[in-house]
């Protein structure tokens, strides 16, 4: 096995161990032609095995390879400063793996071809709430639960927004059950055109003590034709559980049909929890006048909008 020194002052480089065949095997460095540069293990003249590439606009891969490939485990440092730590399987995000946005979110779960995919935890970092269920392509959509400070609710999402029945859970010892439905919502244009547009609407139906977390049903995954029930809390980290000793009044007044138009949020409760003479009046003020949430997540600089990376580097 021999080794060889590109010549100096010129891109694609190489410095390392070679094969019989004079291909790139074993340890080695090369500067590649787009001024990126790696340094890590070769097989037969690609990248194979643990390595760092050094992108020319920042960005880092420290990680396994697999025939030029990102194959294994690895963590990817991006320019705007986030950072994906997991599994990768032919240069895609894909299995296990934990995001960190620029923003101070992260991301806790499963992926599939570089989205969020499966079951997963997504933490937002102004509020400290979190969303806990099931992403298709990249969105909340399935059976999951929004946790806030002394309130979450759980339910069915459907691309990034709460609809059908569901329950929001209080911290002092009641639920609130009910059912998000599709509402007509006009919206302004700037040639002043009216729009349409659909909006999930909360609508109360009762309020209730504590019950036990229901299990969801969904379409079976292992082609049988039996549905499988999935529980949350089982597919997510354990919370920290509050064990409620107030005891609701005997006579609950009935709240309003309607609250106010959730497009992408559900309300945040005050942080002070009232005596429980005092439920229905704080209730009613903290859904009459909630604080918005934001659903959505930040924009992600892909690993595919980087420039000219990861050149297949020749073999000279």
């Amino acid at each position: 096995m021999g080794v060889s020194i590109g010549m100096p002052g010129k891109y694609n480089e190489y410095e390392g161990e070679r094969n019989e065949a004079g291909e790139r095997h074993g340890h080695g460095k090369a500067r590649l032609p787009n001024r990126d540069t790696y340094e890590g293990q070769y097989e037969n003249g690609k990248r194979h095995g643990l390595g760092v590439y050094r992108f020319k606009n920042g960005a880092r891969y420290i990680g396994e390879y697999i025939h030029n490939k990102k194959y294994g485990h690895g963590t990817f440092m991006y320019p705007d400063g986030s950072k994906y730590e997991g599994e990768w399987m032919d240069d895609q995000k894909q299995g296990h793996g934990i995001y960190l946005y620029n923003n101070g979110d992260t991301y806790n779960g499963e992926w599939l071809n570089n989205q969020r995919h499966g079951q997963g935890i997504y933490t937002y970092a102004a509020t400290g709430s979190k969303y806990m269920g099931t992403w298709i392509n990249g969105k909340q959509d399935g059976p999951g639960e929004l946790v806030h400070l002394n309130h979450k609710y759980q339910g069915t999402f459907v691309s990034n927004s709460p609809l059908g029945p569901g329950k929001y859970v209080f911290d002092i010892g009641c639920e609130q059950h009910g059912a998000y439905v599709k509402t007509e919502q006009e919206r302004e244009e700037e040639e002043e055109e009216q729009l349409s547009v659909s909006v999930p609407k909360w609508k109360a139906e009762k309020i209730t003590g504590l019950t036990q977390m229901s299990q969801i049903q969904q379409p079976p995954a292992d082609g049988t034709n039996e549905p499988q029930s999935i529980d949350l809390e089982e597919k997510t980290e354990v919370l920290e559980t509050k064990e409620s000793t107030s005891v609701l009044p005997d006579a609950v007044p009935v709240l309003p049909d309607a609250v106010p138009i959730l497009p992408d949020a559900v309300p945040v409760l005050p942080d002070a929890v009232p005596d429980t003479g005092e439920l229905h009046s704080e209730l009613l003020d903290a859904v009459s006048q909630p604080q918005i949430l934001s659903l959505e997540t930040p924009a992600v600089v892909e690993e595919d909008s980087l420039p000219d990376t990861e050149t297949v580097e020749k073999n000279d």
